[in-house]
């Protein structure tokens, strides 16, 4: 399934994506959660009847997308876990060996914005910079699990542009800072459930800006899994369902990287994950 967030009317719903509109959940059944952390907290039995309303819905039960607002498929999450440094190719400036241990640190929630929502670069920055990644979200909550528990943990899959503001990246040594511009975590545009993803490591990943390709690798080149990341972490921190984790960004092409060009007001950013969708962005400047 592709699960989304999103607003109808004055209200935050939740639903499936499909071909013919927006199922909407919360119309299909007045017993569900409308917002998309107390649904996961549900567990097999939301997926279940979800599933159940997929198969057998009703017409009046669908929207078209332009009747409603897309949110982040998570939009509150309660941590945004990112990790550097994890596709071969990306491992750090000078860096020739794999890193040992996964490269964490965090956003904050002020930055989770949706697909087509703007990226707002403030005037405290020049070098608004982009990173494509795969997300993971939780969907069970985890404490020192291995990895074969970890599977069972994840909820499913989605789009996140880590969006960086390189000069106050290298202010310090702490990455954090640069990383947490409000609107520099656009995500989605929908929550897709493992059952959809064959192999998580045979996905093509794109990055564009204006038509032209930034960013390109195959998750196959991930160093460490959604599972060992899930796993690795849980033995610190205890991961509640809605928290999500993003699993870093490649290397940009050769061609990008040289000319070094920031984001800049009027671009449009275009993210894309095979059997995952596309998540776009234009970019304003204040």
């Amino acid at each position: 399934m592709r699960l989304i967030s999103f607003r109808f009317g004055q209200e935050q719903h939740i639903g499936i994506r499909m071909d013919a509109g927006i199922l909407d959940l919360n119309i299909a059944s007045n017993d569900l959660p409308m917002d998309m952390i107390s649904f996961l907290n549900l567990g097999k039995q939301g997926i279940l009847q979800a599933q159940k309303m997929l198969s057998s819905f009703k017409n009046e039960w669908i929207l078209a997308e332009d009747e409603v607002e897309l949110l982040a498929p998570v939009p509150n999450p309660g941590k945004i876990l990112c990790i550097g440094h994890n596709y071969s190719g990306h491992i750090g400036i000078g860096k020739t060996e794999l890193p040992e241990y996964p490269n964490l640190f965090c956003k904050t929630g002020n930055t989770i914005i949706a697909d087509q929502q703007a990226i707002i670069i403030p005037q405290a920055s020049d070098q608004a910079d982009f990173e494509a990644e795969l997300m993971v979200v939780i969907g069970k909550r985890a404490y020192c699990v291995s990895e074969k528990e970890a599977e069972e943990c994840i909820a499913g899959y989605t789009l996140f542009n880590d969006v960086s503001a390189r000069d106050y990246q290298k202010r310090t040594s702490q990455w954090m800072l640069g990383k947490c511009f409000d609107t520099f975590g656009p995500m989605g545009p929908d929550l897709v459930t493992p059952d959809e993803i064959p192999d998580l490591y045979q996905l093509e990943l794109e990055l564009r800006v204006n038509g032209v390709l930034k960013q390109k690798i195959n998750t196959d080149k991930m160093i460490f899994s959604a599972p060992f990341l899930i796993s690795y972490i849980s033995q610190v921190m205890t991961l509640e369902v809605g928290d999500v984790i993003a699993t870093g960004t490649p290397a940009k092409l050769p061609e990008a990287a040289a000319r070094k060009q920031f984001l800049q007001d009027g671009d449009i950013v275009e993210m894309s994950i095979e059997k995952l969708g596309v998540l776009q962005n234009p970019v304003r400047k204040t």
